[in-house]
């Protein structure tokens, strides 16, 4: 192995070790200033855009294998699969399940091409937080989890989430990083970027320290409390006791069980509510199957009766399309009152969506989940018998880990938020089930309400709203676990007033970065000598993946299209779409720009001879032995590939657009060496095609200006029959609602645009292809043609359109 390789491969290494202890223990939460240390410098080797990325998937493999190594036996003994396969095929996933990582690399590269060390560690920063809010992960684990065990500084998750904190501590990683990078070049060199690492620290702990204080000063609660009472039983493997006793002495069995301890949690705790864990009444409740369930369901609301307080438990709720894991709340005298519908079901295990759900599938994967996804947050009431209440949002396992979900619930009026989960998959590896507890606390933080969450074996606990675990439960401990909750308004929090923020301003922050960066054009090293011709360096890896990001692009566009010709008809009818269309064609197309800022080149004259001037590199062409030829498929661009000949021969491809261009090339190059390799029809079709671009095709005006026009109208219109006024919406559910409505409407005009501009470009391209096949010469006059017909269609047809459909006798 290479000395540079080697010290690479120690660098991953390391930074994985830190990384493992960072996550096993809470006490060591020191160490996330230091774990991407060892890493970020490895990264400054200088292996190009190609070799960062590789470096990003080996840390995913690290990550995965040294934090989440438990998750492939845990999944294991779930589906059947043997330790050693499902670990495979865990590490086999890993760029899939950090893909932060692999973002990171990549973006930390491109930028620090033109940026220095400071603007580099904020664009990484963004990308790594932008790519996890866009690409959600499985335990919605993040870096700034691993702070839980600092109290004073996890109180700054309540202005940006745990991302937030991920911001912090990647910037102290890149503080620290750059100062052992400058430990020779003098004490101001290292001094800089160490101090503005220690003042962020220190900004973050005063704020969570004045923060903290804020709240221990609130004044005492003026409605009496409520007791709630935890129930854990610690009964797991449903599926090995119904196969050793049947499926109806399981369900006896388990509630005998709760039955037994709830009555010692009234008489001993006296409490008020009662708390069982999820799916604990393994079977649809209020929709029996059969007469049993009949009975069943009946002795439950007996129960209740006899016990007069209210009972929330996990079991299956069931209407027409299907079924779904849900919280049923019961009370004395009214039955059952409600009931909350889990909204994030654990991929594949409890949901498949219906595009891959399929008997083949279920023929591979027999343990796959059929329930279905709920609607979003619902408050529900407590209310004790002597008439005390207090307004909850239920979470069921994998939803608290998503802090939407919690934002929505305070936004509702929630005054708690109670917790439901089935971790017995947990029970040998109890790292697991500590991470979700950590995970779990900080949806208290970013919302200021205190938490009941039990648990089926643990670990079931009591979280006020700082975040702290008050009390909690051992794993696999027969137990009940009483919280004293009051009822009282909590305090307001940037989270909850703009909702989970910090990836959406990352991906916001690299969109204007990218666009500022694609304005800047090649320059030589000499400034005074002019660039000649543009173009960007692509060699066929980087090709290929621009190819791809425009193909995955395209995809986009056409499941987007199909689903609304077959489902919603010509109309944004879900934020899902909007959803789909900013991971899937917006994320690609930004990603492909940013591919392009890195790797832009041009040509400039360089006394007899020529210079390809790269980013951070120059490249002598001598002019009388340099080739050109031009792609056989100019796609997703056409190029040429420059080969140098004399004693070391070397070919460098570059993608450019026009003949034009090629011809300056070969000008360039001093002598007519064009080897042109590509079919004629093909050859006159991409060379009309680069020709006909103008600045009324540049995306961001097309795309992102041009929506805001007909948004605008049509937003307007929609705000005065909703709301009866241009600002009803503001004046009824303030600002923030108002920008929000305003986004969604330019955005699902922005993608309706899209669609359309894809079809006008489908068939214009239809046309000339056709055209160049059977007519050569006519190539270029009709595409100039019918790209001006193109834009006179958008641009104009598009606002009267709209005018046709506003006027009074359109229907």
């Amino acid at each position: 192995m290479r000395g540079g390789a080697g010290r690479h491969a120690a660098g991953i290494a390391a930074s994985a070790l830190l990384l493992a202890l960072y996550a096993r223990w809470p006490q060591a939460w020191p160490l996330g200033a230091f774990v991407l240390v060892p890493w970020c410098l490895a990264l400054d080797d200088g292996r190009g855009l190609r070799g960062a990325v590789v470096s990003g998937a080996a840390m995913a493999l690290a990550f995965v294998a040294v934090v989440f190594g438990w998750f492939g036996a845990a999944i294991a003994g779930y589906v059947g699969l043997g330790t050693a396969s499902a670990t495979a095929v865990l590490l086999v996933l890993a760029p899939l399940l950090q893909p932060q990582l692999l973002a990171y690399a990549a973006v930390r590269h491109i930028a620090g091409l033109r940026y220095g060390a400071g603007m580099r560690a904020l664009a990484a920063a963004a990308a790594w937080v932008a790519c996890e809010a866009l690409w959600p992960k499985l335990f919605g684990d993040t870096l700034g989890h691993g702070l839980h065990g600092a109290r004073t500084l996890r109180q700054a998750a309540d202005l940006g989430g745990a991302a937030g904190l991920t911001v912090l501590l990647l910037l102290v990683n890149e503080a620290i990083a750059c100062a052992l990078a400058r430990r020779r070049g003098g004490s101001r060199a290292w001094a800089t970027p160490l101090l503005a690492g220690v003042l962020l620290v220190a900004g973050t702990a005063a704020y969570g320290a004045v923060r903290l204080a804020s709240l221990q000063a609130r004044p005492a609660a003026e409605a009496a409390p409520l007791r709630v009472a935890m129930v854990q039983a610690s009964i797991t493997d449903y599926e090995r006791l119904r196969r050793e006793m049947g499926a109806y002495a399981v369900v006896r069995h388990v509630l005998d069980t709760h039955y037994a301890l709830s009555w010692s949690a009234l008489r001993d705790h006296d409490a008020d509510v009662l708390l069982w864990s999820e799916t604990v009444y393994p079977t649809t409740f209020g929709t029996p199957r059969s007469e049993d369930g009949a009975l069943l369901d009946a002795e439950i609301r007996a129960f209740v009766e006899t016990a007069g307080v209210p009972l929330v438990f996990g079991s299956y709720d069931r209407d027409a399309d299907g079924e779904y894991n849900a919280a049923m709340f019961v009370e004395p005298g009214r039955g059952l009152i409600g009931a909350y519908r889990k909204t994030h079901p654990f991929p594949l295990t409890e949901h498949v969506p219906r595009w891959l759900d399929g008997p083949r599938l279920r023929a591979w994967l027999p343990w796959a989940g059929s329930w279905q996804p709920g609607n979003g947050a619902r408050v529900m009431p407590l209310r004790s018998r002597d008439g005390r209440e207090l307004n909850v949002v239920p979470l069921i396992c994998l939803d608290d880990v998503h802090p939407q979900l919690a934002i929505d619930g305070a936004r509702l009026g929630a005054e708690a938020i109670l917790g439901m989960s089935n971790d017995s998959w947990f029970t040998g590896h109890p790292q697991g089930a500590r991470l979700h507890l950590a995970v779990a606390g900080f949806r208290s933080i970013e919302t200021r309400l205190p938490q009941v969450r039990v648990t089926t074996n643990g670990l079931s606990a009591v979280i006020d709203e700082t975040g702290e675990v008050q009390v909690r439960t051992a794993m696999g401990d027969e137990a009940v676990l009483t919280a004293t909750v009051h009822p009282q308004a909590p305090v307001t929090t940037l989270m909850v007033r703009w909702g989970d923020w910090v990836g959406r301003a990352g991906a916001a922050f690299l969109l204007v970065l990218a666009l500022a960066g694609m304005r800047t054009r090649p320059r030589s090293d000499d400034a005074r000598v002019p660039v000649a011709i543009e173009g960007h360096l692509m060699p066929p890896p980087v090709r290929a993946l621009d190819a791809g990001l425009r193909l995955l692009a395209g995809a986009g566009l056409a499941w987007l299209a199909v689903d609304m010709l077959l489902r919603t008809g010509p109309q944004v009818a879900s934020l899902v779409q909007l959803q789909v269309f900013a991971g899937m064609v917006v994320l690609p197309w930004l990603a492909a720009g940013l591919l392009r800022v890195a790797t832009a080149a041009g040509i400039a004259p360089d006394g007899d001879g020529r210079v390809l001037v790269a980013r951070g590199r120059r490249i002598d062409l001598p002019a009388a032995t340099t080739t050109l030829r031009p792609w056989r498929l100019p796609w997703p661009c056409a190029g040429v590939d420059l080969e140098t000949g004399g004693d070391e021969r070397r070919p460098y491809a570059m993608a450019l657009r026009g003949p034009h261009r090629v011809q300056r090339l070969v000008d360039a190059a001093g002598s007519e060496c064009l080897v042109d390799r590509r079919h004629p029809v093909l050859a006159r079709f991409a060379d009309a095609r680069d020709a006909g671009r103008r600045r009324w095709d540049h995306p961001l005006l097309k795309f992102g200006a041009f929506p805001l026009l007909p948004a605008l109208v049509a937003f307007r219109l929609h705000q005065i029959i909703a709301f009866g006024g241009p600002l009803g919406e503001w004046q009824t559910f303030g600002a923030g609602a108002w920008w929000t409505a305003l986004a969604i409407w330019w955005a699902s005009w922005s993608l309706g645009l899209v669609l359309f501009a894809a079809a006008l470009r489908v068939l214009l391209e239809a046309i000339c292809l056709a055209t160049t096949w059977r007519c050569p010469a006519g190539a270029h006059a009709l595409r100039g043609g019918l790209e001006h017909a193109a834009r006179l269609v958008y641009y104009l047809g598009v606002p009267l359109w709209l005018a046709w459909r506003l006027s009074p006798g359109a229907g």
